[in-house]
């Protein structure tokens, strides 16, 4: 399993600072506050699985988010999982293009207070407001199920209708509620998928968001092979705190741990 920093932000619509966010979520990690043990037991710092690769350097040619799925293709010819650290959402298609080529029948778990689910934003399709109406557009998964939402817009209501997508909103979640996933599984959670109480280094603050216990409940309770992950939309501009980017380092070793329970189940 490898650790990728994507530091790209170019489609953030609102407030840029995504970039910077790999750094700061391993500074966190590594920081003498906290050790490199998950909740499970799971040594980041003594585990022979886990390799942190740094960032990729994104330059102009290819463009950005072809450098992104190329660099994933790469490591999954390896038969590297990846576990991904943004950057802005539009990092996902991108990931999920080489994914897709590897694995049939990818279900996809997305954590977020908004569905991102707009044909174009603001002139952009590759917005970070548009990731996930990419990715069912090209088919890239069989199943999105999207947890978290909290601002779908009516254009955002169409869209899920017309992809199929699954969505649980946070009017209606309730603890408790799980998932019924058959097949590999790959997870993107977007930092304001909790509560800005819990997480306010994001550009767009949504209050009603979850706790983190919550979602690391959620998290050690899914019981299929996860073959990746990224963790987007951690924006350190607004963590004047640092408690972001400590909540974030805690996501990657929950999911790190998660992923390497069911290291033998994968599906290759």
């Amino acid at each position: 399993m490898a650790l990728v920093g994507i530091p790209y932000d170019e489609n953030s619509s609102y407030l840029r600072g995504a970039a910077t966010a790999p750094q700061k979520i391993r500074e966190a990690l590594h920081c003498g506050s906290a050790n490199l043990c998950s909740e499970s037991g799971i040594d980041l710092g003594n585990h022979a699985l886990f390799t942190d690769l740094g960032d990729l350097e994104i330059k102009g040619f290819p463009a950005p988010l072809e450098t992104v799925e190329l660099f994933a293709a790469q490591l999954l010819e390896r038969q590297v999982r990846i576990l991904s650290l943004g950057g802005d959402h539009s990092i996902t298609p991108a990931i999920l293009r080489a994914y897709s080529k590897k694995y049939d029948g990818l279900n996809l778990l997305q954590f977020d207070a908004h569905p991102d689910l707009y044909n174009e934003f603001e002139g952009n399709r590759n917005s970070h407001a548009c990731p996930f109406a990419r990715i069912m557009e090209e088919k890239l998964v069989k199943r999105l199920v999207q947890v978290g939402i909290r601002t779908m817009n009516s254009h955002q209501h169409e869209q899920a209708e017309r992809f199929g997508v699954e969505v649980i909103d946070m009017k209606s979640w309730r603890p408790g509620i799980g998932f019924d996933f058959s097949g590999p599984l790959y997870i993107s959670f977007d930092m304001d998928a909790l509560d800005p109480a819990f997480a306010p280094g994001v550009s767009h603050h949504e209050p009603g968001g979850f706790s983190t216990r919550e979602v690391l409940t959620m998290i050690q309770n899914i019981d299929v092979p996860i073959i990746g992950a990224d963790i987007v939309e951690f924006n350190p501009l607004r963590d004047t705190s640092g408690i972001t980017a400590m909540v974030a380092a805690k996501l990657l070793k929950e999911l790190f741990s998660k992923m390497n329970v069911n290291n033998k189940r994968v599906i290759s």
